[in-house]
């Protein structure tokens, strides 16, 4: 056994996991102390002391002495069967290359296109690796369109370099503006990288790196892989790397020095190229030329010359005093804040040599303006401050609050009452107790006048109202419109609201997208409604202030519906299921209101003509001919559509359409005298297809009938659960049958009474054709005769037809109990609207609310054109969809939505904002303005634009002012001098440089000589410098020859 005075390479594995301790185990073999070459650490070349980040080989080459020394007189028995943790660990990695299938050669001959490391997609593709309990993640990057365009070996050389050492010489991705740092370093579009665990500490220690480097090293000899692997060393946040890469009789090591601070006699390129000289030592002379590039970043944040694109308050206007100004019916847009924090210029020197260019501590020629190549990105500010996002996040939180309406208004006061009143009970006994003792201090005048004072602001308060009545006037005026109308116009009522709904809207996708939303129409009262909560909850007090106008809308309608008014901005007819459910109830009441107002004017009717009236008033509908029985909603009366069981209960007060028993006997006995038989026949409208009754030579009368009752979601539910619950007995099955036939009964009494003598046929052939069958046949006498009877399911025993035809009475519609008792109904909602507290309110009109953030974003968009928008938009829509038409809503999902809203807003600002900084007029459609509405779109779109023409181009230009107008406002320079003249005097000749000085620095210094020896094989060789104010970092990839040395 070998007795070594330093650690081995197995204790050094076990300190790794366990510290340090006496290992008995097998020593790697002695062949793999020639894997480093003695060479000069970069750091070595800027301080005198070797640091553990660079000088990682001296626990190699102090290795490799002791292996040298003769074996130690001490016997120890060595388990050379038994894997180390080390070994294992080397073999796990070898593993993973071998799955991912990356041994072998990669040569090839073919660059990356220019822009492709930004362009092109890159993957990734990780695993877990342990050394002993140590945790380590090994990750595969590569860009996939150059991993998967060829997967041949016909292009592949046997003595060709590795990819990863062509990359470092290639100039077509230089400081890509989006990719992986070491791509950025190193220029290569492959690599492994294996870092720490999640919760494992940082590898620090001098041995812990020159063990993991050591383990790369032969993982990569033992598996021929030629991809580049790297270590992630010190702590994350430095991004330190060591690596290294390995091709037939070639090496490449990768080295990083990161600093604070840049030392003096290296902060310029002259200073950088005596490092990259030094540290590649190559003996030629002259010395190959050495490539440079160089990039020069300024960075613009001083705006103040610039206007802000938003509007300002208005402190005049009745509703002004914010900033984006208030405007009922308009959501605010814009934000509240400066949304481009900075404006990031590089000016870049692509090729450049050694002789072109001076820079050093005395004198530059790096001239910004004369840079061949700009490009310029922006950094936005992080969750600026957006109205339309403040206001609708404002509103979904209040779905969240509890308070009910009742409540919200004595807040604040019952506290202070309470405090004054908390000991009532025992008031009466204090009456008869002896009077305590007041102190002096409490009678001071001071005490008195504070007291009346809090006293009469407690009573003030109650007396105040959230919502001032200028402001309420104005909300309940946009809400009714029709409020306006002169009592002289008030017969015109009903026509303005009908036609407040649809004012001439011309139905395209952005209007009918309530039926995708489940919300309502823009043009309606509901969708009025919800803009109106969402901006008073976020102007004019919250919680309370939409307590305050809740319930003032409330007797709003409640006063609209005792005085017979149609509420404006609803469409007529039936309520909308496609809506949501507030806006069903909002029509359910209108209904009731027309059912009422229809019955009040049919008392007003002569008496002559009341036969002629219906009993639904103005929502007529007539039987139609034969032809309307396929339609199920014009003709046929489906047995459970439209029918409430609660209007059938025998328990139910009778209510009667009728007019005075005198007029009625008076018309009756006119009737008799005129017509005879035919007075008893009552309720008719007209004769039906000139059909005559079965029994006699009477035509058949179509009836005067009592329309269906409407119903909105939420009855509907409750109906069909009220029928499931009944069960599927027999008994259950009859009782559900007839709760579902009670507007067959009220028609077939209707029926009854227009067509006296008829028989259910009579009734079949008028109500449901197609179960009564005609037939031909021939009599005795060879006369052809048409012959009918009643379908196979109307005979059918215990028909519930023949069974409601059976109990049905003679009775007018006029008479009859009402299908819909609209004066129930109407109560019902206004019981409900006055029963939901804020939260519910916004509850219901969140789906409103949204579908109007999406219109908005939509209108502000068309102004812009961001495709980027336009597609979230589009799958925002469908997302918002799947959500609110559901029964039960993900609040968690939506409010995720919310913010996906409020992104595109902040997105559609910063082009505003660009635009105004741009100076692009919004009417001008000339060619310059288009150049620069496309530049300015691509600064949002992508990471970094080029900026045609540099300095020298329209958008150079621009940039370039705003630059000049940034340092005078910095320096307190005039600003009103001539910025023309200043773009001429560049450099020193100006007052007051155009730039300041460069945020960061970035130099790339390449060439391809050989290394170590003259005689060595050509290798590629590069250092990528960053200086920056804090910071200062040298990525060195320098390749060596190992056959050849």
């Amino acid at each position: 056994m070998l007795r070594t005075g330093g650690k081995s390479r197995e204790q050094e594995c076990s300190s790794l996991v366990k510290g340090t301790g006496k290992v008995k185990k097998r020593p790697p073999p002695v062949s793999l102390a020639y894997i480093h070459h003695q060479r000069a650490p970069l750091t070595c070349l800027l301080t005198s002391e070797h640091t553990p980040l660079s000088c990682h080989l001296a626990g190699v080459a102090k290795l490799d002495s002791e292996l040298a020394q003769p074996e130690s007189e001490v016997f120890e028995i060595t388990d050379f069967t038994t894997a180390s943790e080390w070994e294992r660990f080397v073999s796990r990695v070898e593993e993973v290359l071998n799955d991912w299938k990356l041994t072998g050669n990669t040569a090839r001959k073919v660059s990356p296109e220019k822009g492709e490391y930004t362009s092109g997609t890159w993957g990734e593709k990780s695993q877990e690796i342990n050394f002993a309990d140590f945790k380590f993640y090994i990750t595969h990057y590569f860009l996939k369109q150059a991993c998967e365009e060829d997967d041949g070996k016909d292009n592949l050389e046997e003595d060709a370099i590795p990819l990863a050492m062509q990359d470092l010489l290639c100039m077509n991705n230089d400081f890509p503006p989006r990719a992986h740092c070491l791509v950025r370093w190193y220029g290569i579009r492959e690599f492994v990288v294996i870092t720490p665990g999640t919760n494992c500490e940082a590898i620090i220690s001098e041995s812990k790196c020159n063990l993991l480097l050591s383990s790369i090293s032969i993982s990569l000899a033992n598996s021929g892989c030629q991809v580049p692997m790297f270590v992630q060393i010190q702590q994350k946040w430095r991004r330190m790397y060591a690596g290294e890469c390995k091709g037939p009789g070639v090496r490449t090591d990768f080295e990083i020095v990161h600093l604070r601070r840049a030392p003096v006699q290296y902060n310029h390129l002259s200073g950088l190229l005596d490092i990259f000289k030094s540290k590649i030592g190559c003996s030629l002379f002259p010395l190959p030329p050495v490539n440079i590039a160089i990039r020069f970043t300024y960075v613009l944040q001083d705006w103040q010359q610039y206007s802000w694109p938003q509007q300002p308050p208005d402190f005049d206007a009745l509703l002004g005093g914010e900033v984006g100004g208030v405007e009922f019916g308009k959501f605010p847009f814009g934000a509240c804040e400066e949304p481009i924090s900075e404006l990031h210029l590089a000016a870049t020197w692509p090729h450049l040599t050694e002789g072109i260019v001076v820079d050093n501590d005395v004198y530059s020629d790096l001239d910004p303006l004369q840079a061949p190549h700009w490009s310029v990105r922006v950094r936005t500010a992080e969750n600026p401050q957006c109205l339309l996002g403040e206001a609708v996040t404002e509103l979904f939180k209040l779905c969240c609050r509890t308070e009910s309406t009742e409540e919200i208004p004595g807040r604040g006061y019952a506290e202070d009452e309470g405090k004054e009143n908390s000991d009532i009970s025992s008031a009466l006994s204090k009456l008869t107790e002896p009077a305590a003792t007041v102190p002096i201090s409490k009678l001071s005048v001071s005490n008195m006048v504070h007291s009346a004072r809090k006293h009469i602001r407690r009573h003030r308060r109650i007396d105040e109202s959230p919502l001032n009545t200028d402001i309420l006037n104005s909300v309940l005026l946009y809400l009714f419109p029709d409020a306006a109308v002169e009592k002289s116009d008030c017969k015109n009522n009903s026509q303005l609201s009908s036609s407040c709904g649809t004012s001439e809207q011309e139905k395209t996708s952005d209007y009918n997208l309530f039926h995708q939303l489940k919300s309502a129409p823009s043009d309606s009262l509901t969708y009025r409604l919800a803009l109106c909560v969402c901006l008073v909850n976020y102007y004019y007090g919250g919680l309370r202030a939409v307590g305050h106008l809740w319930q003032e809308f409330v007797l709003e309608l409640r006063y609209r519906w005792e005085n017979n008014h149609l509420i404006c901005g609803l469409a007529g007819g039936a309520p909308d299921l496609r809506c949501c459910l507030l806006h069903q109830k909002f029509q359910m009441l209108n209904c009731c209101i027309e059912r009422k107002k229809a019955r009040d004017e049919s008392h007003k009717v002569p008496e002559g003509k009341e036969k002629e009236h219906r009993v639904s008033g103005a929502c007529q509908k007539s039987r139609q001919g034969p032809e309307c029985a396929t339609s199920a909603s014009s003709s046929t009366r489906e047995v459970s559509q439209g029918k409430s069981w609660d209007s059938w209960s025998d328990s139910e007060e009778e209510f009667f359409e009728c007019l005075s028993d005198q007029g009625e006997t008076e018309a009756t006995q006119t009737e008799d005298r005129r017509e005879g038989s035919k007075s008893r026949a009552e309720g008719r409208l007209h004769p039906y297809n000139n059909m005559t009754l079965l029994n006699s030579a009477e035509p058949l009368y179509v009836p005067v009938t009592q329309e269906p009752a409407p119903m909105t979601e939420d009855l509907l539910a409750e109906q069909s659960e009220v029928l499931t619950k009944l069960g599927t007995s027999a008994e259950g099955t009859h009782l559900r049958a007839r709760m579902q036939s009670a507007c067959l009964l009220s028609d077939m009494e209707s029926f009854k009474a227009a067509n006296p003598g008829c028989v259910l046929e009579d009734f079949v052939r008028w109500y449901s054709p197609r179960d009564y069958v005609e037939e031909e046949v021939v009599d005795e006498k060879g006369n052809t005769m048409v012959t009918g009877t009643l379908s196979p399911r109307m005979k059918i025993p215990g028909n519930m037809w023949v069974e409601a035809w059976e109990t049905a009475r003679v009775t007018p519609a006029r008479r009859q109990k009402r299908l819909f008792d609209d004066t129930k109904e109407a109560e019902k909602v206004l019981h409900y609207m006055a029963m939901q507290k804020p939260a519910d309110l916004a509850r219901h009109l969140l789906p409103c609310i949204l579908h109007a953030t999406i219109l908005k974003l939509k209108e502000e968009e068309s102004a812009e054109d961001i495709p980027s928008v336009q597609k979230n938009i589009q799958q925002a829509t469908v997302q918002a969809s799947k959500l609110l038409q559901c029964p039960s809503q993900d609040y968690k999902k939506l409010e995720d939505l919310i913010n996906q809203l409020l992104t595109m807003e902040t997105v559609i600002t910063q082009a505003r904002s660009l635009k105004a900084k741009f100076s692009i007029p919004e009417d001008d459609s000339g060619e310059a303005a288009d150049e620069l509405k496309k530049f300015v779109s691509s600064l949002l779109e992508e990471p970094e634009v080029v900026v045609t023409g540099a300095g020298q181009g329209l958008a150079g230009s621009i940039i370039h002012r705003l630059f000049i107008s940034a340092q005078r406002a910095a320096l307190l320079a005039p600003v009103d001098e001539d910025l023309g003249s200043d773009k001429k005097q560049t450099g020193g000749s100006s007052r007051v440089p155009d730039f300041p000085p460069p945020a960061g620095r970035e130099i790339l210094l390449r060439t391809c000589v050989p290394r170590p020896a003259p005689y060595s094989k050509a290798l590629p060789q590069r250092l990528f410098c960053v200086l920056m104010r804090e910071e200062f970092r040298l990525a060195g990839a320098f390749s060596t020859d190992t056959s050849f040395f």
